[in-house]
């Protein structure tokens, strides 16, 4: 008898879903960085143990949009909420509940969500402070269950796993077992790349920046990769590539030898630079950078 439940993972930005998520599949599917708002698309992560297939979803962090990029992010999560058979919420450990979580809740509640509220980031607070988090969002919602673990170590995430079990029912599954992620190669290559742009530079820049793979190439023992790094203005092209082409040859560094071990194989990776001014904006270049709605 196999059995199959789909989660959602939600939550403010930079709280730790991806890494939660990573940490799960045992994979590296999602993108991780200190800033906040990275992930930007809803991810798939599959776990299956025996007969019991899990289906995560991974949603953009829940904030105020400042951009028709932002609002595209907000909408997914909320849409996510809509076709599931529960939520992890990932909280941080805080006194009072935040106005984000506030409106997450908010919209669990209109849509008679089931849900289990993780609070993470465990091991770099005091336990008072967790139990006054408890506490906080026991009054809120009421939650299944309440998991406080660390998404980094992975201390707590058995745990969750096994509340995440109760949420199983009788179904085929949906996923090969052999899967972990529905994502094509190329868009977690592309995520990959964004992710190495997020950690090596700074400000506004990142979040200015898309990644296309424009060529994909397999090769007896290799496969070569041109993708292309878009940003919002002309001064920003050259801090991507650095003086001497130095920063651009770090990011392409970095981001080659995760894409070579994804693939398990030799990569060839080109990058290169455009300028696209203000594509945050624009429905059709939100849209041809890979952001679109699942129909």
């Amino acid at each position: 008898m196999t059995k199959s439940a789909f989660i959602a993972i939600v939550g403010r930005p930079n709280v730790g879903k991806s890494t939660l998520l990573n940490h799960i599949v045992g994979e590296k599917i999602a993108i991780v960085s200190k800033k906040p708002q990275t992930t930007r698309n809803r991810i798939t992560g599959i776990l299956t143990e025996g007969e019991d297939q899990f289906v995560f979803l991974d949603t953009p962090g829940m904030h105020k949009p400042r951009t028709r990029l932002g609002d595209f992010m907000v909408k997914t999560t909320k849409d996510t909420l809509g076709g599931v058979d529960c939520a992890i919420l990932v909280v941080e450990a805080r006194e009072a509940v935040g106005d984000i979580e506030a409106e997450i809740i908010k919209t669990m509640k209109a849509s008679g969500m089931r849900a289990i509220l993780a609070v993470n980031k465990i091991d770099a607070v005091r336990s008072a402070n967790i139990a006054k988090t408890i506490a906080a969002y026991a009054e809120a919602f009421d939650f299944d269950a309440v998991v406080p673990i660390s998404a980094k170590s992975g201390k707590g995430v058995d745990v969750l796993m096994e509340e995440c079990k109760q949420y199983l029912y009788e179904s085929e599954w949906l996923f090969s077992p052999d899967m972990f992620t529905d994502q094509p190669e190329r868009q977690v290559a592309a995520e990959i790349i964004r992710e190495k742009l997020l950690r090596i530079l700074d400000e506004e820049i990142p979040h200015g920046t898309a990644v296309t793979i424009e060529e994909w190439t397999e090769k007896k023992n290799a496969v070569a990769i041109r993708a292309e790094i878009y940003c919002e203005k002309q001064s920003h092209k050259g801090i991507i590539i650095g003086k001497r082409g130095a920063t651009i040859k770090l990011i392409g560094t970095r981001a080659r030898e995760d894409i070579e071990a994804m693939l398990d194989t030799k990569v060839f990776l080109d990058l290169y630079v455009r300028v696209k001014e203000n594509w945050r904006e624009s429905d059709f270049n939100i849209t041809n950078f890979g952001f679109t709605e699942d129909k």
